[in-house]
């Protein structure tokens, strides 16, 4: 792992700070969290603000229109927007860190040309729609089929837990092209339209009373065969790369977060004088070395997928993402735990964002792969486990 900060990578960190002390003073107050359609503007307006200022896609290729940062400078980015209170990626987070990545890793020239470049400038918003109904942790059970006809697929099916299709331009969408192939063998990956004819969404609404995922259903929707990523049937892999991103990197600045939650709940416990408890010193004290591992685990991922780009890969995560979430997902959770026992009964107000936090962090042992998925990949790709049956 190559992190040593050289003189540019400093330089960068100074114009970066520069620019966000300048910027954040100027955006708008922060709309309804409940509120999506607001939450989408808000959130693409600070896209725009960080395409226009040269830090969209920062880490993306320079052939798909990010601007080729280091891993450092990634990094950097990634540190000094979360300890500035940056707005994240919120309704783009599955543009820019699931389908923008995997189109430029497995796209075609005139795909990337198509659709990266409104996913960096903030004017497209994409949904994930790979699970269903009956196939969540099970990806490969899933049934939406997509039958050829001419220059265009036919699909119809369902699909559920879809991150922001209430606001989404775009969904990467799964479907099962040849049903008489083995099961992994007959997926493919499609660029669908969110105002297509034939789809509709109907949002769901969260334990913390929040819309952001909804079933979709899709009753004969035509998908053009060029909104094809990859060979038909291929899906399976290129579905890979995507949950590869996803595992890899897409948590990276939620560590940096989870780190000032800490300081924050460190002061609350001073300030209400839960600190004279050691055993809940202790427990802060752990999980700041938790986090601190993640980060160094992070920068660890980060660092092996460049590395891996310039000897001629494709610059996807490896293994080690899956490393990542499954500790990152349990870790989340026993902070907004400590977070109960800092804050006491006022915890438990819903108005509150500690609140909302709490209850989000209970999802994170299930979105992007259930942790009894992640030990199962890094029992058979890292440690070479014989696989089960």
């Amino acid at each position: 792992m190559e992190l040593a900060r050289t003189a540019e990578e400093e330089e960068f960190r100074a114009r970066l700070r520069g620019w966000l002390a300048g910027v954040l003073p100027t955006l708008p107050p922060r709309p309804d969290p409940l509120d999506w359609p607001a939450r989408r503007a808000w959130d693409m307006d600070w896209q725009r603000r960080l395409y226009d200022a040269g830090y969209a896609g920062l880490h993306w290729p320079v052939d798909a229109g990010g601007q080729g940062a280091t891993p450092t400078q990634h990094l950097i980015f990634l540190e000094e927007t979360e300890t500035a209170g940056a707005p994240y990626v919120g309704a783009g987070f599955v543009g820019l860190l699931h389908a923008g990545p995997t189109i430029a890793a497995e796209g075609s020239a005139e795909q990337r040309a198509r659709w990266l470049p409104p996913i960096l400038r903030g004017e497209h918003v994409w949904c994930q729609g790979f699970s269903e109904p009956d196939a969540g942790s099970d990806l490969a059970s899933l049934r939406t089929r997509a039958v050829r006809d001419g220059d265009t697929y036919v699909v119809t099916g369902s699909k559920i837990w879809t991150s922001h299709a209430e606001v989404a331009d775009w969904c990467e969408l799964l479907v099962r092209t040849d049903p008489e192939a083995p099961r992994h063998r007959g997926i493919t990956w499609l660029a669908l339209p969110m105002d297509a004819p034939g789809v509709t969404v109907r949002p769901l609404r969260t334990l913390a009373g929040s819309r952001e995922f909804a079933e979709v259903f899709l009753d004969e929707v035509r998908v053009p065969v060029a909104n094809r990523v990859g060979e038909e049937n291929d899906g399976w892999r290129v579905t890979m790369v995507t949950l590869s991103f996803e595992r890899g990197t897409a948590f990276a600045g939620e560590v940096v977060a989870c780190h000032r939650t800490l300081r924050l709940l460190a002061r609350r416990a001073q300030e209400n004088g839960r600190w004279g408890d050691p055993v809940l010193r202790r427990r802060l004290g752990r999980l700041s070395a938790e986090f601190t591992a993640l980060w160094r685990l992070t920068q660890w991922n980060v660092s092996e997928a460049t590395h891996a780009l310039r000897r001629g890969g494709t610059g996807v995560p490896g293994v080690g993402g899956s490393v990542f979430k499954l500790r990152y997902s349990h870790a989340r959770q026993e902070l907004y735990e400590a977070a109960a026992q800092v804050l006491g009964p006022g915890a438990l107000d819903l108005a509150e964002e500690w609140a909302r936090e709490r209850l989000s962090s209970l999802s994170y042992t299930v979105a992007a792969g259930t942790s009894e998925i992640q030990h199962t990949l890094v029992a058979e790709r890292l440690l070479g486990l014989p696989k089960g049956r």
